[in-house]
């Protein structure tokens, strides 16, 4: 079966000469769709690195990204941005809500940047979404009038609400307490499992990585080690 995201001798510099970083030094990397796969690592391990890459967000310095078989290193940048707009969601450690936008005004903005839905449109689909996260009483609310935990519901939604075939998430518990993060976890699972997003999720917590079907760490711009396991 022809992964859905695949990595080869992908490496990552910053820099020239005396002063060049590299950050990925050479990584091969297959994910197959439906997977829930966590990347560990320490600072400056290439596990941020990577999930930029994935997203479109930066570009190898050599090897190839394939994104369901395409070489999306040799497409332009306004390719890699209609990859990101169509197929990719992405949620952060910071919810980056829009403070003067109502709840429902947020997870509806990807589809106001996509532009190719009426207004009813996206605000039924985005009300859809509201419910799928639990949240469809708060839709009038605003992120300040919400908890950590509900507003990152609420930057999951934003993120689904396009249908992505995959969903990149880079610490999205790290700044919630235990039982926030867990539902957060739990909600992330409920999407990978019921709806067949494939998630790949940095973390730092072990945790966190816990409720992964696969775990990937990376150590000195290399994969260290790659675990397949019971979440």
């Amino acid at each position: 079966m022809r992964p859905l995201i695949e990595l080869r001798g992908v490496q990552r510099v910053y820099g020239r000469g005396g002063i060049a970083v590299q950050a990925l030094a050479g990584v091969d990397l297959q994910i197959q769709r439906g997977e829930f796969v966590a990347i560990m690592g320490p600072s400056g391990s290439g596990k941020s690195t990577t999930l930029n890459i994935l997203g479109c967000l930066d570009a190898p310095s050599a090897g190839s990204y394939l994104f369901e078989g395409v070489d999306v290193s040799a497409r332009s940048r306004d390719e890699r941005a209609l990859l990101r707009r169509h197929f990719l969601g992405f949620v952060f450690q910071g919810f980056n809500l829009l403070a003067r936008n109502s709840v429902i005004e947020n997870v509806e903005l990807p589809l106001v940047y996509r532009g190719d839905l009426a207004r009813r449109e996206r605000r039924s689909l985005a009300r859809e979404t509201l419910a799928r996260v639990g949240l469809s009483e708060r839709a009038t609310h605003f992120p300040s009038e919400l908890s950590g935990g509900q507003q990152q519901r609420v930057a999951i939604a934003r993120a689904i609400v396009t249908s992505p075939r995959v969903l990149l998430a880079d610490e999205p518990t790290g700044n919630l307490d235990t039982t926030m993060s867990e539902e957060i976890m739990d909600l992330l699972c409920e999407l990978n499992r019921e709806q067949g997003i494939t998630i790949a999720m940095v973390t730092h917590e072990p945790e966190m990585a816990d409720w992964a079907k696969r775990v990937i760490h990376f150590r000195d711009g290399r994969i260290e080690l790659d675990t397949a396991r019971a979440a």
